[in-house]
């Protein structure tokens, strides 16, 4: 837990929000802090310390991929029901980095292009390239959620899509993606009262969106999928994590620290000159 044993973490983040066998959805707390000894403005103050090795990571991967086309990339997968925080990830956490290394794509509403491709088609060809940091703002999970739930595919397709998912999956991890899916999770009390938030101030009202009440509806149909989902797509090589995010402020330092125990993981080197040092030290000496 290198990553996170300087703060106030007691135990790792990247244990305790890990789904694993037998894990139930119904029994994560959206107000747990899990593995986390501090309160707000101690969260705050680690998440800034934890962005400057955040943005010294980030530019070590994508340094070393200057010099090495096999180099890895990360790729963070955000999925959450609407208002749980998915941009404030982005904008707190992703953001404390150089942009010029990372990918980011929201996945909207396919077009009808994409409609006629599979599924994974436009998926596939946002996958960050070697030493940057991709992150799906939702992803190809909307197609086994959104889909089971609003019923936009037959039973049999949403099976075939869980086998597809681990297959595509399986084949990121083998090619050097690796592969951090996180689902912000949200009370139903806490969802209700962001919307609001949204509808009663006028430089909120370009958030709202009046389809979310009639997601917010179909509830438990989403916690089935979202279970659903853990329960056919969680795996050795590609984990999901559960985040409690009605504190945001914790939900934005443990994903942060579950990105930072990925990077450390992957261990990004700074590349060696390819050019005599001591050489063009004399040459700009001289100059």
């Amino acid at each position: 837990m290198t990553a996170t044993s300087q703060h106030h973490w007691s135990a790792d983040p990247a244990e305790v929000l890990r789904v694993g066998p037998g894990f139930r959805l119904s029994d994560v707390d959206p107000d747990s802090t899990p593995g986390y000894e501090g309160g707000k403005k101690a969260g705050e103050k680690d998440l800034a310390s934890g962005a400057a090795q955040f943005d010294e990571l980030q530019e070590r991967l994508f340094a070393q991929s200057r010099l090495d086309d096999g180099a890895p990339s990360l790729l963070l997968v955000l999925q959450a029901m609407d208002s749980a925080g998915k941009g404030g990830i982005v904008r707190h956490v992703i953001g404390a980095t150089d942009p010029q290394g990372v990918h980011l794509k929201a996945f909207k509403k396919p077009s009808d292009e994409e409609l006629a491709h599979d599924f994974l088609w436009r998926i596939e060809k946002e996958v960050p390239k070697a030493g940057y940091i991709g992150v799906f703002d939702r992803s190809h999970y909307e197609d086994v959620l959104i889909g089971r739930v609003r019923e936009l595919a037959a039973p049999d397709e949403i099976e075939r899509r869980y086998g597809a998912i681990a297959d595509f999956e399986r084949r990121l991890t083998e090619g050097g993606v690796h592969i951090v899916k996180v689902m912000l999770h949200i009370s139903h009390d806490e969802q209700k009262t962001r919307l609001q938030e949204r509808l009663d101030r006028p430089d909120k009202h370009w958030k709202y969106n009046p389809g979310d009440v009639d997601e917010r509806q179909r509830w438990p149909q989403y916690m089935d999928a979202y279970q659903a989902v853990f329960d056919r797509t969680a795996t050795e090589a590609a984990p999901w994590f559960v985040v409690p995010a009605n504190a945001k402020w914790y939900a934005r330092l443990a994903v942060q620290a579950l990105l930072l125990d990925a990077l450390e993981r992957i261990d990004p080197q700074w590349p060696a000159a390819d050019f005599d040092v001591e050489a063009e030290k004399a040459r700009l000496a001289a100059t």
